[in-house]
């Protein structure tokens, strides 16, 4: 059993997935004495993550604030994480038989637009989409008939240049118009964990612990005791000033280590890899909309090197699950998945079920898209539950709150909110005293 004591202004970070590694990445940074202690043996090994949400447009029902929050903690992310973002459109489209129609999505893009534009010329450095007027695009019918003459380019490099695919391979009277693409990019959660990992390895303020699983939290007369128990099964006690909740969907079994009540849910979802040996050309991300939860439930095709492809189908037999979205109680801040979920939640899949739900991943994007029809299972589901806190299951863009001054959660939903809620934490130590940070902290990159 080892117990050091803090010899400098120090937090403590349970969990070492987006939100931990952000947290430590930025604190670390700024000169503050950091402990990371992660379960597993490397960070960043959560739920999938495959696009940044800037402007929240695949979500239809959230609000229009909502989608102005993920598209600043968007261009945050991209500015901190340059290296982890894939740096290609997405398609947005409605398919004939959804009661949707595209006008309410330009309602929503244009002010989108305009928020963006209002914050490049409050900073140059937030041209991180393009220019304003490139947020998106439109395209008519006649224009997808027009592009799908052309031939695919190699690299595409403009937006017309991304659709070709798209026209040549979709059928056009599947769809309602115009047709949306909007740069919104993809986010690789493989190197951004490589660029956690990276980062923290290079400075001397944050110590990792790997493979500790913390197991208590003791309040003390000037802080936190953090107890975790390594793969050895020996037990480490280390003395915080701070403490920083980055759990998960498991921040409530930490709430629960404090008796801190918070009501939350949690949802277990799964993506899916196939492989496309056949795809012509190269690929932007598709959404087709729909309404959750039905037959018709949105589909999502995320193109990854070499013809693998990560999907979504927002249906019960695909991407969702009976009984996957539980609520916290009174007396547990934790909600408490099926036994079945939480099996899958810690990556234990049967063979037979990979096989079958990866099918009917394919089977459903290949209504919109023929030829997909081919492609074949890729690989494991990237699979995982996430947290959405408060009462409203369908919430996107959550950061921090805290449980007294020491104490504080990072709740995530999406991951590009992870800078926000790590910025709102350190303006509370400021406020209380305890740091003081240089100026233009907030827009210090991560590594």
């Amino acid at each position: 059993m080892t117990n050091t004591a803090p010899t400098a202004f120090t937090v403590g970070i349970v969990g070492g997935g987006v939100a931990g590694a952000t947290a430590a990445l930025k604190l670390a940074g700024l000169g503050i004495n950091t402990h990371l202690f992660e379960k597993n043996e490397s960070l960043v090994s959560g739920p999938p993550i495959c696009h940044l949400h800037a402007g929240g447009n695949l979500y239809r029902e959230i609000s229009d604030q909502q989608c102005i929050s993920l598209l600043e903690q968007s261009i945050a992310t991209l500015r901190a994480y340059p290296h982890s973002v894939n740096y290609r459109p997405t398609v947005i489209a409605i398919p004939q038989n959804d009661p949707g129609e595209p006008d309410a999505i330009l309602s929503r893009l244009s002010v989108l637009t305009e928020h963006y534009r209002q914050m490049i010329a409050e900073d140059e450095g937030n041209r991180v989409l393009g220019d304003a007027d490139d947020y998106f695009a439109l395209f008519s019918k006649e224009d997808m008939v027009t592009l799908a003459q052309l031939p695919l380019p190699d690299a595409p490099s403009t937006v017309e240049e991304w659709m070709i695919p798209v026209a040549k391979f979709m059928p056009h009277d599947a769809f309602k118009y115009p047709i949306v693409v909007v740069q919104e990019y993809g986010l690789s959660v493989f190197r951004l964990a490589a660029t956690a990992a990276l980062g923290l390895a290079q400075t001397s303020e944050c110590h990792i612990h790997y493979q500790h699983d913390v197991t208590a939290l003791n309040k003390t007369a000037t802080g936190w005791q953090v107890v975790s128990k390594s793969n050895d099964g020996a037990e480490h006690l280390q003395d915080v000033d701070f403490v920083i909740n980055a759990g998960g969907y498991k921040t409530g079994t930490i709430d629960n280590m404090v008796n801190a009540a918070r009501e939350r849910w949690v949802e277990y979802k799964a993506a899916y890899v196939a492989h496309w040996t056949t795809k012509p050309g190269m690929w932007p991300e598709v959404i087709v909309h729909g309404e959750r939860g039905t037959p018709q439930g949105m589909g999502q095709l995320t193109p990854y090197p070499d013809g693998f492809i990560q999907l979504h189908g927002m249906t019960q037999n695909i991407t969702l699950f009976d009984g996957g979205l539980v609520k916290s109680a009174d007396s547990n801040a934790q909600p408490v998945l099926p036994d079945g979920l939480a099996e899958k939640a810690e990556g234990v899949w049967a063979w037979d079920e990979i096989r079958e739900r990866t099918d009917r991943a394919i089977a459903h994007f290949a209504q919109w898209l023929p030829d997909f029809s081919g492609a074949e299972v890729g690989g494991k589901p990237l699979c995982g539950a996430q947290q959405v806190p408060g009462s409203d299951p369908s919430l996107r863009a959550a950061d921090a709150t805290f449980e007294g001054d020491t104490y504080a959660r990072i709740e995530l939903v999406k991951a590009s909110s992870a800078l926000q809620a790590i910025d709102r934490i350190l303006a509370h130590c400021q406020e209380k005293g305890w740091v003081t940070l240089p100026e233009g902290w907030r827009e210090r990159r991560c590594h």
